[in-house]
C-alpha cells in the first residue's frame, strides 16, 4: 500500500503552502502536474494523485506542522471508524488519508441539496465514539462534514486533542432542528452564507445567545426566507 503513494513524496515535499493572516485560506505555490488540488483550508491544502484516486494528501504550511502532528495522533487514536477517513501514513509536511467522495454541508447549502436528519445522528455517534477514545470532538462545522450516500463523514480532526467546547456543532444542530425547514431545497447565495459566518465570528464569545443570533439572521434575510 505504501509504495502506491511514496512515489509522490518528493512532489509533496516541494509544494509550498503558505499560511495567511487572520486565519484565512492558505496560498499554494507551484506543484507537480501529477497532483490535483481538491481543497484549501486555513492550515493546509488537500491534493490527490491524478492517476491514483484512492489517497488524499493533506499538505501543511511549514509553520503549521504542529497541526499535522496533532491530526496524525488523533487518527491513530480513532483507528478505523466509519465516520472518518482512514489514515495510511505521513511524510514531512503531509498526511496520507483515504480520499472521500461527497459534498460538504457548506456546498449542500449552496446548491440546495437536501441534508437528511440522519447526518446529525451520524455526527452525534461519531462524537460519542471520540469521547470513548479519550478525544474531544470540536471544530465541527459545515466545511468539515461530508454528505456521503446519505451519511456523514467528518474531516479535519486536528482540534480533537484540545480541551474545551467551542459549541460550533451544538449551534449547527440546534439551527438545523429549529430552522432548516425554512431553507430546505433552496440554493443559499454565497454572500448570505459568508455573512452568517462573519456575523457568528463577531458574536461568538462568552455572552453569545443562540436565540438572539438566529432571530437577527431571520430578520436580516426574511425576504429570502419568505418569513412573514
Amino acid at each position: 500500500m505504501e509504495d502506491r503513494w511514496k512515489s509522490v513524496d518528493e512532489d509533496l515535499r516541494n509544494i509550498k503552502i503558505t499560511s495567511t493572516k487572520n486565519n484565512e485560506l492558505v496560498t499554494i505555490g507551484q506543484y507537480s502536474q501529477v497532483l490535483e488540488c481538491i481543497g484549501v483550508g486555513t492550515d493546509a491544502a488537500v491534493f490527490k494523485q491524478r492517476y491514483e484516486p484512492s489517497f488524499a494528501f493533506k499538505v501543511y504550511a511549514e509553520d503549521k506542522l504542529s497541526k499535522l502532528d496533532a491530526e496524525f495522533l488523533v487518527y491513530q487514536k480513532l483507528g478505523k471508524a466509519e465516520w472518518f477517513p482512514v489514515l495510511f501514513g505521513r511524510g514531512h509536511n503531509y498526511l496520507v488519508i483515504s480520499y472521500e467522495e461527497g459534498m460538504t454541508l457548506y456546498d449542500c447549502l449552496r446548491t440546495g441539496t437536501h441534508i437528511p436528519y440522519s447526518v446529525l445522528k451520524d455526527v452525534e455517534e461519531a462524537r460519542d465514539d471520540c469521547l470513548r477514545k479519550g478525544l474531544n470532538p470540536r471544530d465541527i462545522h459545515l466545511k468539515n462534514i461530508l454528505l456521503q450516500n446519505g451519511k456523514a463523514k467528518l474531516l479535519d480532526v486536528s482540534e480533537y486533542i484540545h480541551p474545551g467546547n467551542d459549541y460550533r456543532w451544538n449551534y449547527l444542530k440546534q439551527g438545523y432542528e429549529e430552522y432548516y425547514d425554512l431553507i430546505d431545497g433552496k440554493r443559499i447565495p454565497l454572500w448570505i452564507i459568508e455573512s452568517v459566518r462573519l456575523l457568528y465570528q463577531q458574536s461568538a464569545d462568552q455572552s453569545f445567545d443562540f436565540q438572539v443570533f438566529t432571530k437577527k439572521l431571520v430578520n436580516r434575510f426574511k425576504s429570502f426566507l419568505s418569513v412573514k
